[in-house]
């Protein structure tokens, strides 16, 4: 026995032979490098959709921002027939132009008598939110906002009363 085996065997270790190591095959590299690609295109996936949600969560909360500024600017409006100048308004707030807010307006036409059910009617071109070309005492009025971000993504509607009843 060679003095270098009887000092690893005392020592109770043992040597490799370098000459058997050879490395990675060819193969070995080639799908290592493969897995590492599906990890890697799994991660950037999902930090698409991540980014993604997190933009429409953000036009979505801008849009809701509008729908309820354009809301507190109509209830706050004196009594007209018209009022989609303040809806309009509550968009440009953002940037955003005036187009993106509509107005549907009706004005509540009482039954003719207590036991007959009134309904919800359209006023003319110049006073869509009247029964007249101006308002009237008792006058009950439904507006309907509707705002849609400039992308076109997000839509939001909300429904505003307003009455001197």
């Amino acid at each position: 026995m060679t003095r270098r085996k009887r000092q690893d065997r005392a020592r109770g270790t043992t040597r490799v032979d370098r000459r058997a190591d050879r490395g990675f095959s060819l193969t070995e590299v080639v799908i290592a490098i493969a897995l590492i690609g599906v990890v890697v295109l799994g991660m950037l996936e999902a930090i698409r959709v991540s980014v993604a949600a997190s933009s429409l969560n953000r036009a979505a909360a801008q849009v809701e921002t509008a729908v309820v500024n354009a809301a507190d600017r109509v209830n706050r409006a004196p009594k007209r027939c018209d009022y989609t100048v303040y809806a309009q308004a509550a968009v440009q707030t953002q940037g955003w132009p005036a187009g993106n807010a509509t107005v549907e307006h009706e004005y509540y036409l009482p039954g003719a008598n207590a036991s007959t059910a009134g309904t919800w009617q359209t006023g003319t071109a110049g006073a869509p939110g009247c029964p007249g070309q101006a308002p009237t005492d008792l006058l009950v009025q439904r507006i309907t906002i509707t705002i849609t971000n400039p992308d076109g993504d997000v839509r939001r509607s909300i429904q505003v009363v307003k009455s001197d009843v």
